[in-house]
């Protein structure tokens, strides 16, 4: 049995979110095979939509870390504490930054997450961005609740030195990052818990199903990926992926869209 970890945006999926058959046909072929494949990614379990696993994947890890899912069973679940919480809510509203909510049930934005989104990611048309933005997150709450006692994460839309003073200010209680919904530059900051990331979920989920480390196999597209491709026994970049992170890579196949996984699974004989 194989252990397949895969990140999502970028990789098993378009920034646009495209799914590419080729890619669900690997999984479900790879699965059939007798191999697991667990989504490894940024979001939250209430941003697996339906398409995602009906094709068949085993599980997942998300949050980057925070949650772990196997075959139903919950592994792991882990929320900020309500201080982290109310603070960092109140200093992201007090600067006026957009941002959202990620727990396992729902995402939960604020006041100027939307207009700022579509402002960063879609320059020009606000209407048609704002559009775009509600149909990349289709089961955003937008007038939710947002002090709460179930998020795991916060992203906020990068404005100036935001990344900066997050840092500054709550860099000694929380894991402060930045992502990218667009794979050509950082658009999000990120707060997070303090030492759980990928790899610390990868080596959990690996001992809860007593799997072999020689027997992983990693995929990414960006930074964050970088810990766990070098973790896993077998290290896979996307052609679209950074730079960086294919110089460390053991392969590099094709682009998202031009079958990179399907010919991944391929070439490793995991179909």
């Amino acid at each position: 049995m194989k252990v397949i970890f895969l990140d999502i945006d970028g990789t098993l999926v378009d920034y646009e979110t495209h799914l590419p058959e080729s890619a669900a046909q690997a999984v479900r072929e790879t699965v059939k095979n007798g191999n697991k494949v667990y989504l490894t990614t940024g979001r939250s379990k209430a941003e697996i939509y339906p398409y995602l696993w009906d094709i068949g994947i085993n599980g997942m890890i998300g949050g980057n870390g925070m949650y772990i899912e196997d075959d139903g069973e919950v592994i792991q679940d882990l929320t900020m504490n309500a201080k982290d919480e109310k603070d960092t809510v109140d200093w992201l509203n007090k600067k006026k930054l957009g941002f959202y909510l990620e727990s396992r049930e729902g995402l939960y934005a604020s006041e100027y997450f939307l207009q700022k989104t579509a402002s960063t990611l879609y320059e020009g048309n606000q209407k048609e961005g704002e559009e775009k933005i509600k149909e990349m997150f289709p089961h955003m709450i937008w007038d939710g609740e947002l002090y709460r006692s179930d998020v795991a994460k916060i992203s906020f839309v990068l404005e100036d030195k935001a990344l900066e003073e997050a840092e500054s200010m709550f860099g000694d209680r929380l894991k402060v990052s930045s992502w990218s919904g667009t794979g050509k530059k950082q658009e999000f900051g990120e707060f997070a818990i303090k030492g759980m990331d990928k790899v610390c979920a990868v080596e959990l989920l690996l001992k809860h199903l007593q799997a072999n480390h020689k027997d992983t196999f990693a995929f990414g597209d960006a930074a964050s990926d970088k810990k766990m491709l070098e973790y896993c026994n077998v290290g896979i970049a996307m052609g679209n992926a950074e730079g960086d992170l294919k110089e460390i890579a053991d392969y590099v196949t094709a682009d998202v869209n031009d079958d990179g996984l399907w010919k991944a699974f391929q070439k490793y004989e995991l179909i």
